[in-house]
């Protein structure tokens, strides 16, 4: 059987398919086990990567059952719904690769402004600094921060802000998610190139008559 025909098609899509259920059990796991082990205690960052883990496992089931018994309905949607996706995480990863420090300081206010005081002072304390930025716009919350915040540099007067340590590393760390996001998006579209060439092949154990 050459590689361009039924059963080749039919391998590959499986074959990617449990690739993308074994992704998704991994962040469910990791979740799980950050949550377990007290590194992470927001339930809303717990939730969003369990939220994301799922997801990807239920697309990878509809695709694997689509793939196995040839249903051109489930593949079809299958095929829709993981061009939805990769739309959404390629422009994500070029906004990662894209981002200067200026917009990276602007992410980092907003989202330090959503999280939770408990998970402000998890933050403080592993990486042993206080408060984001102390800048003139958000002075009132940096010296708020300050006040409650646990990290043992306090007690020794002598701690950076929690921005300034982030943001050594953002840059770096932007690549890397913006170059993996990029990686798994081209993995999405190749997917969906499957999908479309094995619906529309003709399964040589079947009735031809009833192929649609």
């Amino acid at each position: 059987m050459v590689c361009g025909g039924f059963t080749c098609s039919k391998n590959a899509l499986c074959s990617l398919n449990v690739v993308y259920m074994l992704v998704g059990l991994l962040l469910i796991a990791v979740a799980a086990w950050g949550k377990g082990f007290g590194l992470v205690s927001s339930i809303h960052i717990i939730g969003g990567v369990i939220a994301v883990g799922v997801f990807l496992l239920l697309i990878a089931i509809v695709g694997l059952i689509g793939a196995i018994h040839h249903h051109q309905v489930m593949l079809f949607f299958y095929m829709v719904i993981l061009f939805i996706v990769f739309l959404f995480q390629f422009g994500v990863s070029c906004s990662c690769l894209a981002m200067n420090r200026g917009q990276q300081e602007t992410l980092l206010n907003s989202t330090w402004g959503m999280l939770e005081n408990k998970t402000k002072m998890d933050l403080e304390s592993q990486l042993n600094c206080c408060g984001l930025l102390n800048v003139t716009s958000s002075r009132q919350q940096f010296e708020q921060d300050v006040l409650y915040c646990p990290a043992l540099c306090k007690q020794k007067n002598s701690c950076y802000t929690c921005g300034l340590k982030m943001l050594d590393h953002a840059t770096e760390a932007l690549k890397i998610l913006g170059g993996v996001g990029l990686f798994f998006s081209f993995t999405e579209i190749l997917g969906v190139w499957l999908a479309v060439r094995y619906r529309n092949q003709k399964d040589p154990r079947a009735n031809p008559s009833a192929f649609l």
